[in-house]
């Protein structure tokens, strides 16, 4: 995950606060609470059928260019704007003006994911698809980018996190919030920048960050303060445009190839 991405983040929360300086404090849990490295089983040997699986996973993906779900993994690509990507599975679009507690609540749930999506990645040390593999990508990575490991997928752990947050604070809305966190993470294989099987290690190192958290009383105090928020919210904000929402359903519910 890219660190200008958690600038962004934090440009978005402005002076947002929960109940105190959440903006400048630290992370929810320490590394002793939680380690991913822990957590998170190795990635397909090479070799492997699970790796030949990720490699036809990539051909096959190659086909979407030019297509609508390519377009909505392009926009996925940008991080700082999960939320945006959200608006349909909410019914509405967060903003900061219209919730700083959910805004500043991402912030300080950013400093757990970084360390939570690094550790793996720099213990694996995976090579990322198109460096094996030829193919068009969704977006042009820089050479740092290229070099970067694969696995987990830091977009997918990010917006699964995300996704979990928001089921908790909307739970009448989970169902279609989580197939929004799920499409936000397969984004990246349609993109060409990450394997299948890295995704759901990002998925999976997601549901492991979240259930640790639920041991910090700042993270539950902190959460009861965005669900109220949403409530209220949501009561008074006008819904996305029907028609968008049902041909962006229909896109995303696509398996991929």
């Amino acid at each position: 995950m890219r660190v200008l991405a958690f600038a962004a983040v934090l440009a978005l929360t402005g002076c947002a606060t929960l109940g105190g300086d959440t903006a400048t404090a630290g992370r929810y849990l320490t590394q002793a609470q939680f380690d991913a490295r822990d957590h998170l089983a190795p990635p397909p040997a090479k070799g492997s059928a699970e790796a030949e699986k990720d490699r036809q996973i990539f051909l096959a993906t190659r086909k979407l260019e030019g297509t609508p779900r390519w377009a909505i993994a392009q926009a996925d690509d940008a991080e700082e704007n999960v939320l945006a990507a959200y608006s349909c599975a909410l019914g509405y679009t967060p903003t900061r003006e219209k919730n700083p507690k959910l805004a500043a609540m991402l912030l300080r749930i950013s400093r757990d994911v970084r360390p939570a999506v690094s550790g793996p990645k720099m213990k694996y040390r995976r090579a990322r698809p198109f460096r094996s593999q030829s193919g068009p990508l969704c977006i042009k990575p820089s050479l740092g980018f290229s070099l970067s490991p694969d696995y987990p997928s830091g977009h997918a752990t990010w917006g699964w996190t995300v996704g979990l947050l928001l089921a908790e604070a909307a739970p009448d809305r989970a169902e279609v919030i989580l197939a929004r966190a799920r499409a936000f993470g397969e984004s990246r294989v349609i993109c060409g920048v990450h394997n299948a099987s890295s995704v759901e290690a990002g998925r999976k190192n997601a549901e492991a960050l979240f259930a640790a958290l639920w041991g910090s009383e700042a993270f539950k105090n902190d959460l009861a303060g965005v669900r109220a928020e949403l409530d209220a919210t949501r009561a008074q904000a006008s819904p996305p445009d029907p028609a968008h929402c049902t041909a962006e359903a229909n896109l995303l519910s696509a398996p991929l190839p």
